[in-house]
């Protein structure tokens, strides 16, 4: 088969692939590099060299960094001390939530910054009596806006560097990104405020942990005075387990107050239905509820052990305490990383692998959590896209469907060519992942750049401006799926506050952007 042919008939049944959402992500991505293989399209290590580029690397590096800022706390301390003085009225929770996961995601991505504010803001809703839709919403396409104040608030702002690099013009700077984002950001804040209406008002499907509530609850339901010790602090506190059946434990004697056989946890209070086991012995029956106190890390490790039941994951609860163990460290690497970035001691990847290293050195990230901690359905689908973008590049299939734009634009103008390929990435990106979309089109709007004679420039950065609108459905991007069911928002409810968003990131990627990277 024709290698241009191939590689259309690949990029088709990709599209179709990650539409249909009956096939995961990565294993349409492996397909891929895999289909660019045996069509003899590129050689194996070319389909291949996805998984080893330096931008895959730092992207998962970074997954890493977001991890330590959100299991030390360090993101819900910066939420409680921004939020938590906004006060009750909703234009202003609007502005303030929109600023601060701006701000957290152009250090830790889109997704780690809404999922560290989601259980923040759900419980601020509720406490200022105003439903959680009517903020979820604007979290999540706020988080969109503020990935394009930083090189590191998306993978997309990565790619779209690397490309215009590698097609002879250069790199993007690390805070580069923030002479389209912030108008961008600011817009966006405007938008959200004007289309109040047009976002729906629907019940809340989930109440996350709110730890005051949390903690007076416990201190009620095991009558547990206000001079028992801090329930709930950076370095220990306390969960609920109840005893499983078929538990080692059963038969057992306990009291509240004794600890347990190694010495790390204590038996702070226990229950049996609706009697206080206190005071005396009990023999441990199945069913029966203990609320242990001790370590964060030895909470997490015990109640990993089947002969519980774990009520609250402490690894959840701890991330709700601000400022917990590591906090310092994990703020003092990221800084330190973010000077690496901005001055260019090392390339991206370094720093960021730097970084990613250090944390867990210091034991601020274990190891376990750090793998853990990287999305690797990005990293795959990264690495298995980039070869069809090669393909593209290697074939002349970019050259081809530029030529063919161009034929049908004519004499129109840069402008208007932009504006073709911007819209077919907004649309596109509305389906399937701005990541993907990104490596699809950057290659056709480096070739439409080149035989136009323009500055590669503003062609990716419009990309990475439109990838960012991604508002018309909740699939558009993970952080719309993830405020969806504690909104209770439906698949429809996105593209009326939506639209007018993405049609203003689609005005700024066409129009502004050409007037600070000229073409």
């Amino acid at each position: 088969m024709d290698p241009i042919t191939a590689t259309l008939v690949i990029l088709v049944l990709a599209v179709i692939a990650f539409v249909s959402n009956r096939v995961p992500i990565g294993i349409v991505a492996i397909g891929v590099a895999l289909a660019l293989f045996f069509t003899g399209v590129l050689t194996l290590p070319e389909a291949l060299a996805g998984f080893g580029d330096p931008t895959v690397l730092f992207i998962a590096a970074l997954f890493v960094v977001s991890e330590s800022l959100d299991a030390t706390g360090v993101t819900a301390w910066a939420g409680q001390k921004v939020i938590g003085r906004a006060g009750t009225r909703r234009t202003t929770l609007v502005v303030v939530v929109a600023l601060l996961v701006a701000g957290l995601t152009a250090l830790i991505s889109i997704n780690g910054a809404v999922a560290a504010l989601l259980p923040l803001v759900v419980v601020v809703a509720a406490r200022a009596g105003i439903a959680s839709s009517k903020l979820l919403m604007p979290l999540a396409f706020a988080a969109s806006a503020g990935s394009l104040l930083l090189l590191t608030g998306t993978p997309v702002n990565i790619i779209v560097s690397e490309f215009a690099a590698g097609a002879g013009g250069r790199e993007f700077g690390f805070f580069e990104f923030a002479l389209v984002g912030v108008p961008v950001l600011l817009g966006t804040v405007v938008i959200l405020l004007l289309s109040g209406r047009l976002l729906p008002e629907r019940k809340s499907a989930l109440m996350p942990v709110d730890l005051v509530r949390h903690a007076r609850m416990l201190r009620q339901q095991y009558s547990l005075t206000l001079d028992t010790g801090v329930l709930l602090g950076p370095d220990s506190g306390v969960t609920e387990v109840v005893v499983a059946p078929r538990s080692p434990l059963i038969g057992t004697r306990v009291c509240a107050g004794m600890t347990t056989p190694d010495g790390d946890l204590v038996v702070l209070a226990a229950r049996r239905g609706d009697e206080h086991l206190k005071g005396t012995e009990f023999i441990v029956q199945s069913g029966d509820a203990l609320l242990l106190q001790g370590a964060w890390d030895d909470l997490t490790r015990r109640t990993q052990d089947p002969a519980v039941l774990v009520v609250d994951d402490p690894a959840q609860l701890r991330r709700s305490v601000p400022l917990g163990r590591g906090a310092k460290r994990a703020i003092g690497i990221l800084l330190a990383m973010i000077v690496l970035l901005a001055t260019g001691l090392v390339p991206p990847a370094v720093a960021a692998l730097l970084a990613a290293c250090a944390l867990v050195l210091t034991r601020t990230v274990t190891g376990t959590a750090a793998y853990h901690a990287i999305s690797w359905t990005t990293v795959v689908l990264i690495a298995g896209m980039i070869p069809l973008s090669t393909a593209f590049i290697s074939t002349g299939t970019a050259d081809l469907i530029a030529d063919g734009m161009l034929t049908v634009l004519g004499d129109a103008g840069p402008h208007v060519a932009l504006l073709a390929l911007c819209g077919i990435t907004l649309v596109l990106g509305q389906l399937i992942s701005n990541t993907a979309t990104v490596l699809i089109v950057a290659p056709i709007a480096i070739s439409v750049a080149r035989a136009l004679d323009l500055s590669v420039q503003p062609f990716m950065m419009a990309l990475a401006v439109v990838g960012a609108a991604a508002f018309l459905t909740p699939i558009a991007t993970p952080a719309n799926l993830m405020v969806m069911e504690p909104a209770g928002y439906r698949f429809g409810d996105y593209w009326k506050p939506g639209l007018p968003l993405a049609l203003f990131f689609l005005l700024m990627a066409v129009f502004y952007v050409p007037l600070v990277w000229p073409f």
